[in-house]
This record gives structure tokens, C-alpha cells and sequence, in this order.
């Protein structure tokens, strides 16, 4: 798909579907794309074409230099996140260069941004089923979530919530993160790299 300047971009954040879910550090992608979506006035709806709910709308500051934005929740659960964000880059037309993945990240401390483009799934289920589906070519936002303690399994760390200290500053982090994407889409990756990765 070529590069086309008035195509969208499409934000998704990787999470599970259900209130079970909500709170864990594995949401905290949908969590991101939460925020953004109340910045925008927006509400999420279901998708026409794919299993996940959008917000259609504009980021940035009125006027030309606003971009149009795609922001998305997958309801497929984290490991096959793949198919429903293909279906909406295929319907939006967005190239895969404007797909953001904003997602929970084992290998970076809580409370640190990594901004990248490509590069591997590092194990999470979520970027392992969107990089078999599309490619490996779109952008991350890593919001950092650290390693389980002890002999803690992945799995079990990922699907519980924020500890109560983590959660002291749990609202700050999301509003960096909503932050970041937003400088990523409106002045791209080198200028949001330089302001936000720590």
C-alpha cells in the first residue's frame, strides 16, 4: 500500500475485551486510546467492518495541520489482534507505515515510553499476531510495565491489575502516552522520540 498524504492514521490499542479485564497492565494500550478518544470528543462504536470498536475524528490543532486519526480497540481478544487491525487498515486505506500499536511493554521500567518503528514482537501476543497479518512496518508506543517479580509467570503478571503504588502514578503515565502518539502523528517519530523515550 503506498504512502498516500491524505490517508488517516490508525491508533489501536492492544488490550482483551470485558471489564474482567479492564484494569490489568495488559490493557493499558486500550486504556491510552481511552484518553485520546475523550481529547477528541469522541465516543467508540462498533466497527462496520472488523471485530473491533473506532472513533473517526481529527488530532491535533484545528486547522491543516490537523491529522485525521482512526482511533481503535480490538475485541478479539490480544493474541489474535492481527486480523481485526488488518481488516480496518484495509477499509480505512491506511498504509502500514501510518498504523500505531500502542501496547504494554515487559522489557521497559513501569513508567518509561519507548517510541520505535518495526523490530520484533519481543513475545507479546498482541504484536506477534499483527506482524504475521501485515508485516512488522508500524510504528509502537512501548509503555513500559517492567518484568514480574519473582517467579511470577508472564502471564499472570500481564493479566492482573496495576499494583496500588503503580496506580498512584498510573494517570500520569497514560497522559504522557496520549502525549506521545499525539506528537508522533503531528510532528512524526524523531521529534517524538527526542521528547518522549526516557
Amino acid at each position: 500500500m503506498t504512502d498516500d498524504a491524505n490517508a488517516p492514521w490508525l491508533i489501536v490499542g492492544l488490550g482483551n475485551p470485558g471489564p474482567e479485564y479492564a484494569a490489568n497492565r495488559h490493557n493499558i494500550g486500550f486504556m491510552v486510546v481511552d484518553l485520546l478518544a475523550e481529547r477528541m470528543r469522541g465516543s467508540f462504536k462498533r466497527a462496520q467492518k472488523a471485530q473491533a470498536q473506532v472513533v473517526e475524528g481529527r488530532m491535533g490543532s484545528p486547522g491543516p495541520s490537523s491529522r485525521r486519526v482512526v482511533l481503535a480497540k480490538p475485541m478479539s481478544y490480544m493474541n489474535l489482534s492481527g486480523g481485526p487491525v488488518t481488516a480496518l487498515r484495509d477499509f480505512y486505506k491506511v498504509p502500514t507505515a501510518r498504523v500505531v500499536a500502542v501496547h504494554d511493554e515487559l522489557d521497559v521500567d513501569y513508567g518509561v515510553l519507548r517510541l520505535k518503528l518495526g523490530g520484533g514482537d519481543n513475545g507479546h501476543n498482541g504484536l506477534k499476531s499483527m506482524t504475521k497479518a501485515m508485516g512488522a512496518d508500524y510504528h509502537r508506543v512501548r509503555c513500559g510495565i517492567g518484568r514480574p517479580p519473582g517467579r511470577m509467570q508472564v502471564a499472570d503478571f500481564v493479566l492482573k491489575d496495576f499494583s496500588s503504588a503503580e496506580r498512584k502514578d498510573l494517570d500520569w503515565f497514560v497522559d504522557r502516552a496520549a502525549d506521545a502518539v499525539e506528537c508522533l502523528v503531528a510532528e512524526g517519530l524523531e521529534r517524538a522520540q527526542s521528547a518522549y523515550n526516557s
